[in-house]
């Protein structure tokens, strides 16, 4: 439930505030519940004030105002208090506010009483009064009361500030014993990323890191992982590349420069034959260059779409038409439908490159007296067109590898024919997207494989229908 960073910084936070509230709230409790250390705080300062009067003679009471008086007992921590001088029958000799009510007859007969341990309190909760008398001389005593201070006061002055301090201080011990615990719980598993991230910066692509930690490190984790994944296999298809397309172009390098140096020196038997293999050669090496152009253009976002309305059947028939020649030399049999098929709008070029792409490979890899069979199929907006062959079928290794860039499959299914760079499934898994379409492959080995291209079909716009259609 609190597996992201965020809920768990949110529920850290609730919890140390929660800490500071249940500190100071049982500190408030504890105190208004064991109301006697207020009592005994103002009854201790009663006390002093009562032994100083008594000290100075009770005639101060008298002769220091009303204001001075009030003065003096607030600066012995006793505001608000009365003085009253008691006789030996409980008669009221001297007081300080007349015009208050006076305490209650057992009070007062207390004070008369001479104990000099006399003290209490009368009164309620909040109404309550604490009194000392204190004896003096001629069998009169001195009783002084004060209303015990209002708790929430007297608690913030006196005796809950201490208490809320030290609740602060436990509460920010565990805010930072809590946010270690935690800085050390998130940057442990960022730190071993960016020690994995290092290594990979320094060629080591064997790298992977243990998800641990709240969810979003642990999605770091993971798409780290990913990551290396692809930059691995990224890094192996280009060195394959590397060794593929210098073996083709060496292979026909040699041949050009042989026959070239064969003519040369008027040693070839044939120079029109000569002539023939440096021109098929050098062909065959303009088109690797064209599709590594060509797919470097796509990935710099170059090599935008000219988008028409399209004849997709008038495209396949004119395609297999011109590998006819070539499906006739190992007759093989193309069979093509030729059912109606909707509009598109697409770039002609770029969907002719891919089927021909398409067909030229199923030729390649189906053997001598084969089939290629083109199917379409149109429902719910979408035309499906498979092309299928009866050649020796894709391993299921080679099948979830063969739209990579670069990648070539073994020479039991390239054939004896000439291998590729690997480029041409890429190249037109490229174009078929970018058309908003998709390109898969399945195969059974020894029966044979199916490409299917699937392409959206979309109801041109006046400027679409405006434009002028290549031919």
């Amino acid at each position: 439930m609190f597996r992201s960073l965020r809920a768990r910084l949110l529920l850290t936070h609730m919890l140390v505030s929660a800490l500071v509230l249940i500190l100071v709230a049982v500190s408030l409790l504890v105190f208004l519940i064991n109301s006697r250390q207020l009592d005994e705080l103002t009854t201790r300062r009663l006390r002093g004030a009562a032994e100083l009067v008594a000290e100075r003679g009770p005639r101060v009471l008298q002769f220091l105002g009303t204001d001075r008086l009030n003065a003096a007992f607030r600066n012995l921590g006793v505001p608000n208090a009365r003085g009253m001088i008691v006789g030996q029958e409980g008669a009221i000799l001297n007081d300080t506010r007349p015009g208050d009510e006076p305490p209650p007859a057992d009070v007062i007969q207390a004070a008369a009483s001479r104990d000099p341990d006399t003290h209490g309190g009368y009164g309620g909760l909040f109404n309550r009064w604490l009194y000392v008398a204190q004896p003096l001389g001629e069998g009169r005593s001195l009783l002084l009361l004060a209303p015990r201070p209002n708790p929430v006061a007297a608690i913030g002055q006196e005796l809950l500030l201490p208490l809320i301090l030290r609740a602060a201080l436990v509460a920010l011990a565990a805010s930072l014993v809590l946010a270690w615990l935690i800085s050390r719980w998130v940057s442990a598993p960022l730190k071993k990323t960016a020690e994995a991230a290092r290594s990979v910066a320094a060629g080591d692509y064997d790298q992977r890191l243990a998800p641990s930690g709240p969810d979003e490190a642990h999605s770091l984790a993971t798409s780290f992982n990913e990551m290396v994944q692809q930059v691995q296999g990224s890094q192996q298809a280009m060195r394959d590349f590397v060794a593929n397309v210098s073996h083709d172009l060496r292979t026909p390098l040699t041949s050009i420069q042989g026959y070239a140096q064969a003519i040369l020196d008027g040693t070839a038997s044939d120079v029109k034959n000569a002539a023939g293999v440096i021109y098929d050669e050098s062909d065959r090496l303009g088109r690797l260059v064209e599709q590594l152009l060509d797919l470097a253009r796509m990935d710099a976002g170059q090599a935008p779409l000219d988008r028409r309305p399209v004849d997709l059947g008038a495209i396949l028939a004119a395609i297999v038409e011109r590998l006819k020649l070539k499906a006739d030399k190992k007759n093989i049999r193309i069979q093509n439908p030729m059912e109606p098929l909707p509009k598109l709008i697409g770039d002609g070029d770029r969907l002719a490159q891919v089927f021909t792409n398409l067909i030229d490979n199923a030729l390649k890899h189906t053997p001598e007296g084969g089939e290629v069979r083109l199917k379409t199929e149109v429902s719910s907006g979408w035309v499906a067109v498979h092309v299928d062959d009866t050649g020796p079928g894709i391993s299921s290794e080679d099948l979830s590898r063969i739209f990579e860039r670069f990648y070539q499959l073994d020479k039991s299914r390239s054939g004896s024919g000439p291998r590729g760079a690997g480029l041409g499934l890429a190249i037109s898994r490229e174009i078929v997207q970018a058309h908003g379409g998709s390109l898969e492959a399945q195969s059974v080995v020894g029966r044979g494989s199916r490409f299917t291209v699937r392409l959206p079909i979309v109801q041109p716009d006046d400027e679409t229908l405006a434009r002028p259609q290549r031919q």
